[in-house]
C-alpha cells in the first residue's frame, strides 16, 4: 500500500448534481443509487445481526461494570463528521470520568481520568461496540473511513489536499487504513496523511468483495491483538 501514500497530482472535483465526487475522466465513487443500496443492505444485515446476537447480552454486562466502577452515563456521545460532512453523534462506551484538579495559576480545572475497566475497553476495542447502533440508524457504515472528531476534522482539512474526499461515503467502524496500521493516536503528519490516502484508495476501489476482505482482515487483526480504533 505504500505506493498509494505518495503525492500524486490527481485532483478530484465536487459535483453537486451527482451528490458525490468525480475524477476528470468522469468516474463516480460510491455515489450512484445501486452501489449505495448494496452497501446499505450489507450494513443493515450486519448491524442487526450483531445487535441481536452479540449486543443483546454483552451490552448489559459492560453497562453494569461501567456503572459499578464510576458515576456517569453508560454511553459517551461525541460529535463527529459523517457523509457529506454532516455532523452526527457517535456512540461509544464511556471509558473515563471527570475529576477536579487544582493547578497553581489557573485554579480548579476539570480533567478526565481513564478508569481501569475503561483501559480494558479501549485496548480490546469493545468501547466501539455501540457504533453498531450508529450503523443501524444510518449514520455510519460497517466499513469505511473512521469518523474524526470535529476539531480534528477542521484542523487536517486545511493541511491535506482533497481531505474532504473521504466524506463522500459514510464513516465506518473499521476501515482499510485501520487494518493497515493507521489507527490510534496521530503522532506525525505521515500518520494522518497515510490514513487519508488509504481512505481515498478504499473509496475509489470499493466493491462488496472489498468490504468483506476488510471485515476478514479486521477479525484477523483483532485476534492478533492489533487493535482497530479511531
Amino acid at each position: 500500500m505504500e505506493k498509494f501514500l505518495q503525492e500524486r497530482g490527481e485532483p478530484e472535483f465536487l459535483s453537486r448534481k451527482l451528490s458525490g465526487y468525480i475524477t476528470p475522466d468522469g468516474r463516480v465513487f460510491l455515489s450512484d443509487g445501486f452501489n449505495l443500496l448494496v452497501k446499505r443492505g450489507l450494513d443493515l444485515a450486519f448491524s442487526l445481526f450483531f445487535i441481536v446476537v452479540v449486543m443483546s447480552w454483552l451490552f448489559p454486562i459492560i453497562a453494569l461494570i461501567i456503572r459499578l466502577e464510576s458515576r456517569g452515563p453508560i454511553i459517551y456521545k461525541q460529535l463527529r463528521h459523517g457523509r457529506g460532512n454532516k455532523t452526527f453523534r457517535c456512540y461509544k462506551f464511556r471509558t473515563s470520568v471527570k475529576i477536579n484538579k487544582v493547578i497553581a495559576k489557573g485554579g480548579p480545572q476539570r480533567d478526565f481520568h481513564i478508569t481501569r475497566f475503561g483501559k480494558f475497553l479501549r485496548k480490546s476495542g469493545l468501547d466501539e461496540i455501540p457504533q453498531f447502533i450508529n450503523v443501524f440508524l444510518g449514520d455510519m457504515s460497517v466499513v469505511g473511513p473512521r469518523p474524526h472528531a470535529v476539531p480534528m476534522n477542521y484542523m487536517y482539512s486545511t493541511d491535506i489536499n482533497n481531505y474532504m474526499f473521504r466524506h463522500v461515503v459514510k464513516p465506518g467502524i473499521t476501515g482499510l487504513a485501520q487494518i493497515k496500521g493507521y489507527s490510534g493516536e496521530i503522532l506525525s503528519f505521515y500518520d494522518i496523511y497515510g490514513r487519508i490516502k488509504l481512505d481515498h484508495f478504499y473509496i475509489k476501489n470499493w466493491s462488496l468483495v472489498f468490504d468483506f476482505k476488510i471485515l476478514f482482515w479486521t477479525v484477523g487483526s483483532y485476534f492478533g491483538r492489533n487493535r482497530v480504533s479511531s
